[in-house]
C-alpha cells in the first residue's frame, strides 16, 4: 500500500478518539471526535470534486490554525489536490502573488478579513474559481464551509467514491507547494510529494503517543507545525488549537498540553518574562529562584545520563521542585513533558534553562525543502548546543567549505516553476542546505552559521554573526540582536532591549523615561547595555567583539518587515530600515 498522507488519514480515523481535536468556541474548548472529523473531511472532499477540483489541481489555504484548516487539508490530501498554504498575516498583494504564481483554482479563507484580501486581487487571478470561507460572510460569491459539510453521513456510493480517490493518490504525487517566507528575495514554492512528507511523519522521531495533547500554535502553513500536527493525528494524540499566538499562555492553562512545537523566539520570550518577573520580585523570592535554578543545573548531568541524584543534591532538587519548578511549569498548564524547537538555532543557555526547570526542549533541524526534519535531539539523550542526531533514512555529509548537505526521501521535488533556483541547491540527490556546521564523533549535528551570512570586515576577517547574536541574547537585557560587520572595520550590533528588565534596572537607578525612545536615548542606559555586551564578548577574538551598539526603541515585527512569518530576522530589511542608526555607529 502506498505511503501517502491520504493513506495515513485512515490511521487517524482508526484511533477512534473522542477528542481528536480541541477547539475554542464560545469561550471554552470543546472536542471533535475522529469520527466527526472524518465525516467533515469526506463531505468536503466530495464537494471539492463535485465543483470540478480534482487530482493535480492546486487549492490554497489562507487561514490561522483551527480545526477547519486540518479538515480542508485532509480533504485535499485524500483527493490528490495540491494544497498551497499561505501565511494569514500577509498583505493582499503578496497573497495575490502566491495565488497567481501557484495557479490555485480556489482558496479557503478563515475570516471575512482574509476573504477581503482575496476579493481585492481576484480580478488579477484568472485561474481562481471558488472562494470558501470558514466564517460566515455576506458576499454571494463566497461559499460558506458549513454548506459543504452539512449534517448527515455520506452514503455507500459516496464512501466508495471517496475510497477510490484516496487509493488513487500515489507516493510521487505532489502533495503541497509551500512558499518559503525567506529572509531575502522572492518566495520560492517548495514542491513536496506525499512520499516526502509521509517519510518525515514516519522518521522524524517526535516523541508523541496516544496519551499526549499537542498545542498547535505555530502557523500551519509552516511545514514544522504541519508535520507536528500530522504526527499528533497519526499517533492518536489530541490536537488543541491555540486561538492565536497572543493567547498561547492562556490556552496552555486551559488545555494543559503535554507537548508543543515552538520557534526559539517563543522560548526566548518565556525565559525573558520569567527573568523580568524575578528582577522585580522581593529579595527573598529572587534569592530562592536563583538558588533553585543553580540546583536544577547541578542536577542536569545526572538527569541527562539517566542516573539518580546524589543524596544531598536529591534533597535540594526536591525542595527546588516544590518551591519553584512546579509553580513555573504550572503557568504552562503543569503537564508539559517535552517541547520541540525548530526553524532557527536555539541558544544553548535556553535549552539548559528549560531543562533545569523540568521542561526539556528537543531541538530539531531542517528546512522546508527537507520536509522539514533532518535531525532531532532524542528526549533521553539531549545534547545542548547541537540539533541532535540525523533521523533514520536521511544522510548528511559536510562539504569542504563546511556546508551541510542532505539526501533522503524527505528532499523536495524542487522549486515550483523555478528550475534555475532548483539547480542551484541540488547536486544530484544531495541538497545544499546553505548552513555551515559539523558532526561530532557521536553523530550529533551542530549548526554554526548560514553560509550566506558570513561577513567579511574591511580588515579581511570573516565574522559569523549567529554565534555572536546568540551570545548577546543570553543577556536578560537583550531581546534581539543583529550584528553589523560586512565591509566595516569592526562589528557592531543593533539591539532591541528586553524592556521589562531594562526599565526595572533604570528605575533602580532613578532614571525616569516617558517611553522606550527616551529610555534608549539616555547615555546611562546605553552605557549599561554596552557594558553587558562587552562582558559577553570578552573571550571572543578581537575582530569578533562588538565594539559599539545602537538601541532600537521598538520591537521587530512581521508587520514592520524585520521578521519573517517564522520569526527569522530579515537582515536586508533591518539594515535598510535602520541605515541611519548604522551610519551613526560608524560615523
Amino acid at each position: 500500500m502506498a505511503d501517502t498522507i491520504a493513506q495515513r488519514f485512515r490511521s487517524v480515523v482508526g484511533h477512534g478518539k473522542q477528542d481528536a481535536i480541541l477547539t475554542k468556541e464560545s469561550g471554552s474548548y470543546r472536542p471533535i471526535s475522529s469520527a466527526e472529523l472524518e465525516r467533515r473531511c469526506v463531505r468536503l472532499h466530495l464537494a471539492l470534486r463535485s465543483a470540478g477540483v480534482g487530482k493535480g489541481d492546486k487549492f490554497a489555504l489562507l487561514s490561522e490554525n483551527r480545526w477547519e484548516w486540518a479538515a480542508a487539508d485532509f480533504a485535499m490530501m485524500t483527493a490528490g489536490i495540491i494544497s498551497v498554504p499561505i501565511y494569514p498575516n500577509l498583505p493582499a498583494d503578496q497573497v495575490g502573488y502566491l495565488l497567481k504564481h501557484s495557479g490555485a483554482k480556489g482558496v479557503f479563507c478563515s475570516t471575512a478579513g482574509q476573504v477581503e484580501k482575496v476579493l481585492e486581487v481576484q480580478e488579477q487571478l484568472p485561474d481562481l474559481g471558488q472562494v470558501i470561507s470558514f466564517d460566515p460572510v455576506s458576499d454571494d460569491g463566497v461559499t460558506p464551509l458549513s454548506a459543504l459539510i452539512a449534517d448527515g453521513e455520506p452514503g455507500a456510493d459516496e464512501r466508495a467514491s471517496f475510497d477510490e480517490a484516496l487509493d488513487a493518490v500515489g507516493e510521487s504525487d505532489l502533495a503541497s507547494i509551500i512558499y518559503t517566507s525567506g529572509t531575502t528575495g522572492v518566495p520560492k514554492g517548495v514542491m513536496l510529494s506525499h512520499a516526502n512528507i509521509s517519510s518525515n511523519i514516519r522518521d522524524a522521531s517526535i516523541p508523541v503517543s496516544r496519551e499526549d495533547v499537542g498545542l498547535s500554535f505555530l502557523p500551519l502553513c509552516h511545514i514544522a507545525e504541519r508535520i507536528a500536527d500530522y504526527v499528533y493525528f497519526v499517533h492518536g494524540a489530541t490536537v488543541a488549537y491555540a486561538e492565536s499566538i497572543d493567547t498561547v499562555a492562556a490556552n496552555m492553562g486551559e488545555v494543559r498540553p503535554t507537548v508543543a512545537v515552538g520557534v526559539p523566539r517563543f522560548y526566548e520570550k518565556v525565559h525573558d518574562r520569567v527573568m523580568a518577573a524575578m528582577a522585580l520580585a522581593p529579595p527573598l523570592r529572587r534569592k530562592i529562584f536563583h538558588w533553585a535554578l543553580s540546583v536544577g543545573k547541578a542536577a542536569m548531568p545526572y538527569r541527562l545520563a539517566g542516573q539518580p541524584l546524589p543524596g544531598l543534591l536529591s534533597i535540594k532538587h526536591a525542595l527546588a521542585e516544590k518551591l519553584v519548578f512546579s509553580k513555573l511549569r504550572g503557568r504552562l498548564g503543569g503537564r508539559v513533558r517535552v517541547f520541540i524547537s525548530g526553524a532557527a538555532p536555539l541558544a544553548q543557555h535556553l535549552g539548559e534553562f528549560f531543562y533545569a526547570l523540568g521542561l526539556p526542549i528537543c531541538e530539531a533541524y531542517g528546512l522546508t525543502e527537507t520536509s522539514p526534519v533532518i535531525s532531532i535531539n532524542p528526549l533521553d539523550a539531549i545534547r545542548f548546543g547541537t540539533v541532535g542526531k540525523i533521523i533514520p533514512n536521511v544522510e548528511v555529509r559536510i562539504a569542504d567549505d563546511g556546508e551541510i548537505l542532505a539526501r533522503g526521501p524527505n528532499i523536495m521535488q524542487g522549486y515550483y516553476r523555478m528550475e534555475e533556483q532548483t539547480a542551484e541547491v541540488m547536486d544530484g540527490d544531495w541538497f545544499h542546505t546553505g548552513d555551515i556546521g559539523g558532526l561530532d564523533d557521536d553523530g550529533y549535528l551542530s549548526i554554526t552559521d548560514r553560509k550566506k551570512d558570513l561577513f567579511k570586515t574591511s580588515g579581511g576577517k570573516y565574522v559569523a554573526p549567529a554565534p555572536i547574536e546568540s551570545r548577546l541574547k543570553s543577556s536578560n537585557l537583550v531581546e534581539l540582536a543583529v550584528v553589523v560587520a560586512e565591509r566595516r572595520n569592526f562589528p557592531s550590533a543593533l539591539i532591541v532591549p528586553a524592556y521589562e528588565a531594562l526599565r526595572a534596572w533604570a528605575d533602580s537607578q532613578g532614571i525616569a523615561s516617558a517611553d522606550n525612545a527616551e529610555l534608549c536615548g539616555d547615555p546611562r542606559v546605553q552605557a549599561h547595555v554596552m557594558a553587558e555586551v562587552e562582558s559577553l564578548c570578552e573571550d571572543m577574538a578581537s575582530f569578533e567583539r562588538v565594539k559599539k551598539i545602537a538601541l532600537i526603541p521598538q520591537d521587530f515585527s512581521i508587520e514592520g518587515g524585520e521578521l519573517t512569518p517564522t520569526m527569522k530576522v530579515r537582515r536586508g530589511e533591518v539594515y535598510e530600515k535602520y541605515a541611519e542608526e548604522i551610519d551613526g555607529i560608524y560615523a
